[in-house]
C-alpha cells in the first residue's frame, strides 16, 4: 500500500504490505470557511474577557509574542487581523516578541517569510534571547524551587498579547497558550528548571497531560504570574488551516482549545506494534533532529518494547550545530550513558531535554533515521541508526519480528497522538 508521509516541503511516498501495516491520522478537521472573518469574531467575543479592543487604550504599550520558526503557527494569516484590531494604537506603541525560548534567532528572511513584509517593515520586533540579563527580570520562586526570570520588554508593558497554536505536546501537555511564556520569553534558568531530568522524568510528564504535569503545571504558574492580558490561539489540520480560534482569557480560552486539539489529535489503538513509522509533520517543524524527538515520542507511545521506531525527517538544519543538543549526544556511546550523565545530580544543560527524551525512547526500542541532510557517520554519532531506505529497512526488520509482525504508520506525525485503548 502506498502512503504519503509528511517529509520536508514535498513529502515522502513509501510502500508497505498491505496485509499487516495500520495507519493512523488525526481526525480531519475541515478549515473554516472564513479564516479572517473567524479570528475577528474571537477577538470581539473572547472566552472570559472583554473584546480586544477594548482592553487597549490608545496611549498603551503593547508587546505581542509570537512563535517562531519552528511552529507552524500561521502568523501571516492571524498577526495582520491582531494588529488591525489595534489600529487605534500608534505602531511605534506596539512590539513583536519572537518566542524562541533557548532556539537559534530568525534570519530577516524566515521572520519575512513568517510574518510578511508589511509587518517586518512596520513593526519593532524583538527576538527574545534567554541569556541577554539585562533584559531579564526576576520574579522569584516557583512552587517547584526554580528561579523565575522573565523578558523584561514582555513583563513592563501593560498589555501582553500571547499568540500561538494548540496541539498535544510530548512532554508539556499541550502546546499554546502559558507556552508562549515558558519556555518562549524565559530566561535560560527558567527553562533549565523547568525541563529538568526529574520534571521530564515525572510519569505524567507526557502528551495531553495537564493536571498533575509538573512541566505544565510549572508552566501555567509562571505564565499567570506574568497577567498575561489576552490570548489569541489557533488549531491547525495537517493542510496548516485553520480548524478553531480560541481567545479572550489565557486559562480559559486555553483549556476550551486543548480540549478540542485533543479530539483531533488523540486516535486509540487496540494494540502495540512492532514497527512504528513516523515523521515529524514535514516542514518546519522536521527542519532538525532535536525537533524530531516529538515525532519519535509519538511513535514511542505505541511500539512493542523491543520494537523498532522509523522516523522521517528531512533535517535540512542538521542536528543542530547551534545549543547543546548535539554536543550531549556526542558525550555518550549508548542511550543508557546519555541518561546516566543526565541524571548526575545538579546537571542542567540547555537542551537535554530532547536528549533525555530521546534516551528514554531508545530503552523501548530501536530508533532508525531517515534524512536527506544527515550522514550516516552524524547519525551514528547521534546514537541513532542510518535508514537510507525505508522499505528495505521495513524488510530486514520483518525478517527480524517473523511472519507475523505488525507496522504502524505515523503520516503526521506528532499531530497524531496514538495511544493505546487500555492504557
Amino acid at each position: 500500500m502506498k502512503v504519503k508521509l509528511a517529509y520536508g516541503r514535498d513529502g515522502l511516498s513509501i510502500d508497505m504490505p498491505e496485509d499487516r501495516t495500520t495507519v493512523i491520522e488525526p481526525h480531519f478537521t475541515p478549515g473554516l470557511p472564513d479564516e479572517s472573518a473567524a479570528i475577528r469574531a474571537a477577538l470581539r467575543q473572547p472566552i472570559g474577557a472583554p473584546p480586544l479592543r477594548d482592553l487597549v487604550r490608545r496611549e498603551d504599550e503593547v508587546v505581542i509574542v509570537f512563535s517562531d520558526l519552528t511552529r507552524p503557527m500561521p502568523n501571516d494569516r492571524v498577526l495582520p487581523i491582531l494588529l488591525d484590531e489595534l489600529s487605534h494604537v500608534p505602531r511605534q506603541n506596539i512590539t513583536l516578541i519572537n518566542a524562541l525560548g533557548t532556539h537559534r534567532p530568525n534570519t530577516e528572511a524566515e521572520l519575512r517569510g513568517m510574518l510578511g513584509d508589511s509587518i517586518v517593515d512596520h513593526y519593532r520586533i524583538v527576538q527574545h534571547d534567554c541569556l541577554d540579563q539585562d533584559n531579564l527580570l526576576y520574579l522569584g520562586l516557583t512552587q517547584f524551587g526554580h528561579e523565575i526570570w522573565l523578558n523584561r520588554t514582555f513583563y513592563e508593558a501593560r498589555v501582553k498579547i500571547l499568540t500561538g497554536f494548540i496541539e498535544p505536546h510530548f512532554f508539556a501537555g499541550f502546546s499554546g497558550g502559558p507556552k508562549a511564556v515558558l519556555p518562549g520569553v524565559a530566561g535560560e534558568a527558567t527553562i533549565l528548571g523547568n525541563h529538568s531530568g526529574p520534571m521530564l522524568a515525572h510519569p505524567s510528564t507526557n502528551w495531553g497531560i495537564t493536571v498533575g504535569n509538573p512541566v505544565w503545571e510549572e508552566i501555567n504558574e509562571v505564565a499567570n504570574k506574568a497577567k498575561p492580558t489576552f490570548v489569541l490561539n489557533v488549531t491547525l489540520n495537517k493542510d496548516r488551516a485553520i480548524t478553531g480560534v480560541f481567545a479572550g482569557d489565557m486559562n480559559e480560552a486555553h483549556r476550551r482549545g486543548a480540549e478540542f486539539a485533543r479530539a483531533q489529535a488523540i486516535v486509540e489503538v487496540e494494540q502495540a506494534f512492532d514497527i512504528v513509522i513516523t515523521t515529524n509533520a514535514g516542514y518546519p517543524l522536521d527542519l532538525n533532529l532535536y525537533q524530531a524527538v516529538k515525532g519519535m515520542s509519538a511513535a514511542a507511545q505505541i511500539v512493542k518494547p523491543g520494537g523498532s521506531i522509523i522516523v522521517a525527517a528531512e533535517c535540512w538544519d542538521g542536528i543542530p550545530d547551534h545549543g547543546e543538543y548535539k554536543n550531549l549526544l556526542h558525550q555518550a556511546h549508548s542511550p543508557q550513558e546519555l541518561l546516566s550523565i543526565i541524571n548526575r545530580p545538579g546537571f542542567l544543560l540547555r537542551d537535554q531535554w530532547e536528549a533525555q527524551v530521546q534516551a528514554q525512547i531508545q530503552l523501548k526500542a530501536d530508533v532508525y533515521l531517515k534524512s536527506s541532510f544527515l550522514s550516516d557517520e552524524e547519525t551514528r554519532k547521534a546514537l541513532l541508526k542510518p535508514c537510507a531506505s525505508i522499505e528495505d529497512t521495513v524488510a530486514e526488520l520483518l525478517a527480524r519480528y517473523g511472519p507475523q509482525s505488525s507496522i504502524c504508520v505515523l503520516p503526521e506525525g506528532p499531530q497524531t497522538i496514538p495511544v493505546l485503548r487500555s492504557a
